[in-house]
């Protein structure tokens, strides 16, 4: 029944995240306990060897929480910045703490730094390039003006209103195991040994380059229809163990009162 209900928290927060910009929807994943021993295959009442042994499970436990990197679908945006990766990438921001963090969600935006404008996330932490530094523009620019290329680059008309670079391109980071990435709220993720070092899609030419997608979002890649399912199944599956604890109460209060 605990497991049981590790799996339906799961559930509630995939549908509570349905709408969430970046959000990977999560599944449970179980495993069986101890089993008891009640004769071994090598034993049998009159002392006959069998081929099987006699075991009983004493049920399951919570083995991991996975994570479904599946591609979200893009979303239209009327936002000049607001991006979308199509692809296994990651953009890079940098927290209070000074490290760095991955996420998914490309809602960004222009704030006010002291020499310039600088590209943050909705919580304000900057947004690296692919050099690792934040990508700040100076006053010279303006910032309704500013483009970015599918391949990240930050462009800016010149004369003949033709989109040039300007030296910088926004970060985006593959990992060799995404699913060892860890959780830290907010849409943002931290390496761990388990995913491996951060791999810089403009410096690794091994990997299958994703691209930036300006006006648009992904949206989570939720399944409604699949985890109202799991939903019933869930409750169907914890409705069943309680009927088997009291069943079960129920027979040892019947050979309690043999007793009688």
């Amino acid at each position: 029944m605990i497991a049981q209900q590790t799996n339906l928290d799961t559930i509630a927060n995939n549908l509570a995240s349905v709408n969430t910009t970046g959000y990977k929807t999560q599944t449970n994943e179980f495993k069986s306990l101890l089993y008891q021993t009640i004769q071994t295959e090598t034993t049998s009442a009159n002392g006959e060897t069998k081929p099987t042994s006699a075991q009983v499970g004493l049920g399951v436990r919570n083995a991991s929480i996975n994570t479904v990197f599946t591609q979200g679908s893009l979303l239209s945006s009327e936002k000049d910045t607001d991006f979308a990766i199509n692809g296994k990438g990651f953009f890079a921001v940098q927290g209070d703490d000074g490290n760095t963090y991955y996420t998914r969600n490309g809602t960004f935006q222009w704030s006010v730094a002291s020499t310039g404008h600088m590209l943050c996330d909705s919580q304000g932490n900057p947004v690296i390039d692919t050099n690792g530094k934040p990508i700040v523009l100076g006053n010279q620019y303006t910032m309704s003006k500013v483009t970015v290329g599918r391949d990240g680059s930050v462009l800016y008309p010149d004369e003949q209103n033709n989109p040039q670079p300007i030296g910088f391109t926004i970060g985006l980071f593959q990992f060799n195991n995404p699913g060892g990435l860890k959780r830290e709220g907010d849409n943002l993720y931290s390496q761990t040994a388990a995913s491996g070092q951060p791999l810089n899609e403009a410096t690794n030419n091994n990997l299958d380059k994703s691209s930036v997608i300006q006006y648009y979002l992904e949206g989570s890649n939720v399944n409604v229809a699949d985890e109202m399912v799991n939903m019933i199944t869930t409750q169907r599956a914890y409705e069943f163990n309680s009927k088997v604890i009291t069943t079960s109460d129920t027979m040892l209060e019947e050979a309690n009162n043999l007793r009688r």
